[in-house]
């Protein structure tokens, strides 16, 4: 697998359009209690009374959809319209109540950033757990190491433990360790705003590197300039169901529109 500086520098070009993530008739519900539980010692003891009661709740409804190779694909929509929901199914994170959903490649979910890091272990030994986590090996790690820390800015301090990293260290971190790789498909949740001004930038410099490479990256964001720079196409999900595919500028005008 090709490392971020191994990247090609032109982007790869495709004749027609091969799907690489498939989303057919997909539906996604849980099951929550009609009135608020404060604690878990009072849930668990009206479970044990069976006083809970649960009323279904869908938060992706019949969403079909496709995603080609080496495409940027963004999700808008307003909070809890179900757009993380789309990405943890996608990633198998979630699977879906109904319907199929197929990736045809290795993914990469940035759904958050440092997920499994150990507050007690040092940046150097939680790369390498979050790695394992990520599906690499020690040796792809090692490989790309050195690397990771030049690009987090964290030389002072990778022997350090995590918990007396700052937010923005822990982001940034988190954020270098995913992106070693290149992968097939890069999955990210609001993440591109993680550290200050100056590291925002080289997050946007390697997300297009990975665009020249071929990655395909399906994003979610409220930063609407932010995507309609990026994308090649955008879907617009409102309530779990999808009101709108196409082309950036239209989308978010539609989008813009309906919440003014």
């Amino acid at each position: 697998m090709p490392t971020v500086s191994e990247v090609i520098e032109e982007k790869i070009q495709f004749s027609t359009p091969e799907p690489i993530i498939q989303l057919e008739n997909v539906s996604v519900s849980y099951r929550l209690p009609t009135e608020r539980i404060g604690t878990f010692k009072e849930y668990a003891i009206r479970k044990l009374q069976r006083k809970i009661r649960l009323e279904k709740f869908w938060a992706l409804t019949d969403v079909s959809l496709q995603v080609n190779r080496g495409e940027v694909f963004g999700l808008i929509g307003n909070n809890g319209a179900g757009k993380s929901t789309m990405l943890k199914v996608i990633s198998k994170v979630l699977k879906p109540t109904k319907g199929r959903v197929v990736v045809y490649g290795r993914i990469a979910p940035l759904l958050e950033l440092g997920a499994g890091f150990h507050p007690e272990l040092s940046g150097r030994e939680n790369v390498f757990l979050n790695g394992a986590l990520l599906g690499y090996s020690r040796s792809e790690m090692e490989s790309v190491f050195d690397e990771i820390v030049e690009f987090s800015e964290l030389e002072q301090f990778i022997d350090s433990p995590i918990r007396t990293y700052s937010s923005g260290m822990f982001a940034r971190l988190g954020f270098a360790v995913a992106t070693a790789h290149v992968p097939e498909v890069l999955i990210l949740d609001e993440i591109l705003s993680v550290g200050d001004e100056a590291f925002q930038r080289k997050c946007n410099i390697r997300m297009k590197s990975f665009q020249q490479a071929g990655t395909t990256v399906l994003m979610v964001s409220h930063a609407l300039d932010m995507l309609e720079g990026m994308c090649n196409r955008i879907a617009w999900i409102d309530h779990g169901k999808t009101q709108k595919i196409g082309e950036p500028q239209e989308v978010i005008a539609a989008y813009r529109g309906e919440n003014l």
